[in-house]
């Protein structure tokens, strides 16, 4: 039996769904984050200059390569571990280190990136966030470092999957520009777990943060909107006055219609983005299976309150933006209807004034004729003359009254050939 030809993408999809491996992380322990993205075109960058990036960085380090081509690395830098991705519109370091500083988030991880290295980065910093993991059982004490390190009225804490772990985070930036984030792990909580955790909270804040950009632009679009909108009002409107020009109206329609199309080209991607980023975050949140801890909010509660409307901005703005589309296309529709009514008013106008020419062609017609059986007949008749001559001698009849009575036949013969002729022609 010959043996079954693989798709030559079989392998590279399968090894896709286990080619992230999370992180596995003792408790005391800490993790710098770090997302950067490009200002603009973040989705058509050139991949090669962040693989390259990150080359610079093993190499400070002695670490070896990645495969060429690859999307993602794990390795070691010194004594601490490095892990790389490279996602559609950015890529992320986290760096992970044994033992908690002895000042909570000093930020002594996050100078494993040296500044000159930053400063040469392939884009702008999105987020950045330090995590300490702390090993803590029971509940005792966790509130009060809660209200130490994290704002307190934005503060969200929760217990994790079967409270095995407490959260906590304000999803504020510190003085030193970092997002700070605690994880208290018990001390039945193995590697793995917490290796989870800090990857969800670590993707929480950087999909949350990408898809705030959507709100971003959907702000920035509002003024122009609300312009556009008041324009067709005012279009609408005067398609109802006598004294609308079509032509000079037709020409804004189409000025706005092409405007909004472009801005529709332009949000698209990033409106949907916005959508897709806030699907991941809900579901991050989702597995994390939160519990309340002592009163507080949760992460979920907390994106309830703050997340989700700036979402829902985003998506009203897109539902504005296709509304105000559809009201261009209508009052087209609408203009154009006009103009084909005056069009069929002028056209019957038109088909009236024909008419009249062509019943008063029709008389003169008719008159012509009448002149013309009388024109004919005068020729006629002086040609019979000439013709019955000699009988006038021969008969002793006058002249006068051989016209007389050659007259009325001419002019019937000329009137019956005349008639003949014309229904021929019909």
């Amino acid at each position: 039996m010959p043996p079954i030809t693989d798709h030559p993408l079989r392998y590279a999809m399968s090894n896709e769904l286990h080619a992230r491996p999370f992180p596995k992380l003792s408790a005391p322990s800490r993790a710098a984050f770090l997302a950067l993205k490009p200002a603009s075109n973040a989705a058509g960058r050139d991949r090669s200059a962040d693989l390259a990036h990150l080359i610079t960085l093993l190499d400070r380090y002695g670490a070896a390569h990645p495969q060429p081509d690859a999307t993602h690395y794990s390795g070691q830098i010194g004594k601490h571990h490095l892990k790389w991705e490279s996602h559609t519109e950015f890529v992320t370091y986290t760096i992970f280190g044994d033992g908690a500083a002895a000042q909570p988030f000093d930020a002594q991880t996050f100078q494993m990136f040296p500044q000159d290295w930053l400063e040469n980065a392939p884009g702008t910093r999105i987020t950045s966030a330090l995590i300490r993991i702390e090993r803590h059982d029971g509940d005792e004490g966790i509130i009060a470092k809660a209200n130490e390190w994290f704002v307190p009225e934005s503060l969200a804490i929760s217990r994790v999957l079967e409270d095995e772990l407490i959260v906590a985070s304000d999803f504020r930036i510190d003085p030193a520009g970092h997002m700070r984030m605690a994880v208290f792990a018990r001390s039945t909580t193995g590697e793995r777990r917490i290796g989870r955790v800090v990857q969800r909270l670590c993707e929480i804040e950087t999909y949350k943060s990408v898809a705030m950009l959507g709100l971003a632009a959907a702000r920035n679009l509002s003024p122009r909107m609300a312009s556009i909108e008041a324009q067709l009002s005012t279009l609408v409107l005067d398609l109802n006055s006598e004294d609308v020009q079509p032509e000079h109206t037709l020409k804004l329609l189409l000025a706005i219609s092409a405007e909004l199309e472009n801005i529709v080209a332009k949000t698209a991607y990033r409106f949907g983005a916005s959508k897709a980023y806030e699907t991941i975050v809900t579901q991050r949140i989702t597995v994390l299976r939160e519990e309340r801890f002592l009163g507080r909010q949760t992460f979920a509660e907390f994106m309830m309150r703050r997340f989700d409307p700036a979402m829902r901005t985003v998506e009203s703005t897109q539902t504005r933006l296709a509304g105000l589309s559809d009201r261009a296309l209508r009052a087209g529709d609408l203009l154009r209807t006009r103009v084909d009514v005056e069009r069929s008013a002028q056209n019957q106008l038109l088909l009236t004034s024909m008419d009249q020419r062509a019943d008063q062609q029709l008389k003169l017609q008719k008159t012509v004729e009448g002149l013309s059986v009388v024109a004919i007949s005068y020729y006629a008749v002086n040609l019979v003359l000439y013709m019955i001559g000699p009988v006038e001698k021969t008969m002793g009849i006058g002249k006068a009254y051989l016209a007389a009575g050659a007259t009325p036949i001419v002019l019937l013969l000329v009137w019956l050939i005349i008639r003949r002729i014309h229904r021929q022609m019909h």
